[in-house]
């Protein structure tokens, strides 16, 4: 089998890729900070952000792809940290991309919807970017900076991403559940709009980027939704009480971070090459016994 190295493979994404991937290829997982086994993972701890560190790993491991996922993807974390979360986020992502082009092996790169404006949407790839928070100016810096490294680099923005919780990481529909069962009050946007996939929809696209693709693709949903709109799906599908879903405006809820309000992405492209979410209600219904 292929040796696939992955970074961040203790988060919510990351372990969604192992298991698919490791169906196929020998993976080699990095975590920092989560302590995690994962079966049939080779699990290393390093510090990405340490280039000897992680020019040994390549150097010991000789992978034939690399999947690059690990970042602090909080956009409020990135606006109060911006100098910590520039060190993952942009710094180590350019240093990955120069050690693929070293080896000419396929490197993937986990983007963000954030990259855009929400003025304009939906967005495709050959859209101007235009971030509103210091995450996403981040994630516009590490795309134009491993490109111009490694032009070959798959970049994939990604969408909202749910799913069920794995030993180190949740999404965001887990603490909805928790306030919607408690019946206690769920304020959700009626005023942003995303294209969410589940983590296994996310994972099926970043390996099919890996096999297919070079230069910029967006890997969103098929559905523009509200985040109250997937609040009554939510509650649909689980059969959670609805007593406590409210909605509100995004000028209700003050945080660090400015919010876009719609980053819908055209994903056509890589539905053309075989990438296929199914729809919310379909996603939600395949992973609620985990839920």
């Amino acid at each position: 089998m292929k040796k696939l190295l992955l970074t961040g493979a203790s988060g919510f994404l990351g372990w969604h890729i192992c298991q698919l991937a490791k169906q196929e290829w020998e993976v080699y997982g990095t975590y920092f900070t989560h302590t995690l086994e994962i079966p049939q993972i080779k699990m290393i701890k390093v510090n990405l952000s340490d280039f000897q560190a992680l020019k040994q790993i390549f150097n010991e491991i000789q992978p034939e792809a690399v999947i690059h996922t690990a970042a602090y993807s909080q956009p409020n974390f990135c606006q109060t940290h911006p100098q910590e979360s520039h060190l993952i986020n942009v710094t180590t992502s350019c240093n990955i991309a120069g050690l693929c082009a070293d080896y000419s092996i396929p490197c993937v790169f986990t983007s963000t919807d954030q990259v855009f404006n929400g003025l304009n949407a939906p967005y495709q790839e050959t859209a101007p970017v235009c971030p509103v928070n210091i995450y996403g100016e981040q994630k516009v810096m590490a795309e134009i900076g491993m490109l111009e490294r490694y032009p070959q680099t798959a970049v994939c923005r990604m969408p909202l991403m749910f799913g069920s919780e794995t030993p180190t990481a949740n999404s965001f529909i887990q603490p909805f559940i928790q306030t919607l069962k408690a019946e206690k009050e769920l304020k959700l946007f009626i005023d942003e709009f995303r294209t969410p996939v589940s983590g296994t929809t996310a994972a099926k696209g970043l390996l099919l980027a890996l096999a297919k693709v070079n230069g910029i693709i967006h890997l969103g949903g098929k559905e523009r939704i509200s985040r109250y709109d997937f609040g009554q799906i939510l509650i649909q599908v689980l059969n959670l009480p609805s007593t406590g879903l409210n909605g509100c405006l995004q000028q209700d809820v003050k945080m660090p971070a400015p919010r876009p309000a719609d980053v819908s992405l055209d994903s056509t492209k890589a539905f053309q090459l075989g990438y296929q979410p199914l729809s919310i209600t379909e996603e939600l219904k395949a992973i609620a016994s985990y839920l």
